[in-house]
């Protein structure tokens, strides 16, 4: 079992808070992200929208459902958010997306009413099961059953939150707008020139990306391929 709390100064370095102040802070409980990819809601309202002082203020506007995280009310301060989930405050008419900031800190990124009813999901896994039948599995632990195999590892589906019926399909392809979840270039936006085979050394899969007017090499399991219009 996880520990309910962790030491400030011991919480990882994509978490956007102050290295001083109270000895502990929230940690999320497991499940969806892992600990480097997500803060629980309590961080979220304090330190990152500032609006709650304490763990007690926090609980309140909970409770009252004013945050919903991909459009559920969620009411457990410890409840995990995450890189490209959709947090709206009906109160104040707020959306926001969960992102990675060029320092790989976790930030919101403000977006409209119409984007924060999609939700993008990056397939790390395929899963044949009984009868033939098809299941995707995604980077938060989430899955889904499809009826057709044209869906690759890699590739990243678009839900609406509304019906989790499948808006789009971006591949993972040449030409493809990608950001980029870890390693040197975190929080990049880019286009996918190619993906290359294997490095000898490490046996990981490489994808050449162009940032800006220059290209750049990083690991294939870092590109997450997103729709143009969404950042």
């Amino acid at each position: 079992m996880s520990k309910q709390h962790l030491k400030r100064l011991n919480a990882p370095k994509s978490w956007p808070i102050s290295r001083k102040g109270t000895k502990w802070v929230t940690r999320q409980n497991p499940g969806t992200h892992g600990l480097d990819e997500s803060v629980s809601i309590n961080i979220m309202l304090k330190d990152m929208l500032k609006y709650a002082r304490t763990t007690r203020d926090a609980r309140r506007i909970l409770n009252n459902r004013e945050v919903l995280i991909d459009n559920i009310p969620r009411k457990d301060v410890k409840f995990p958010v995450g890189i490209f989930d959709v947090i709206k405050i009906p109160k104040t008419k707020e959306c926001f997306l969960m992102l990675l900031n060029k320092k790989g800190i976790l930030c919101l990124n403000k977006i409209d009413e119409k984007k924060s009813e999609l939700k993008h999901l990056k397939i790390i896994e395929k899963t044949i099961l009984k009868k033939g039948k098809m299941q995707v599995n995604f980077y938060n632990g989430n899955n889904m059953l499809v009826d057709k195999n044209e869906y690759k590892v890699g590739d990243t589906l678009v839900l609406s939150l509304k019906d989790k019926n499948i808006v789009k399909h971006l591949k993972m392809e040449e030409g493809a707008t990608v950001y980029l979840t870890k390693g040197k270039h975190v929080g990049s936006i880019g286009v996918l020139k190619k993906v290359l085979k294997s490095d000898k050394s490490s046996g990981n899969n490489l994808a050449e990306i162009k940032i800006d007017d220059k290209n750049v090499k990083t690991l294939k399991e870092y590109v997450f391929v997103i729709d143009k219009s969404l950042i």
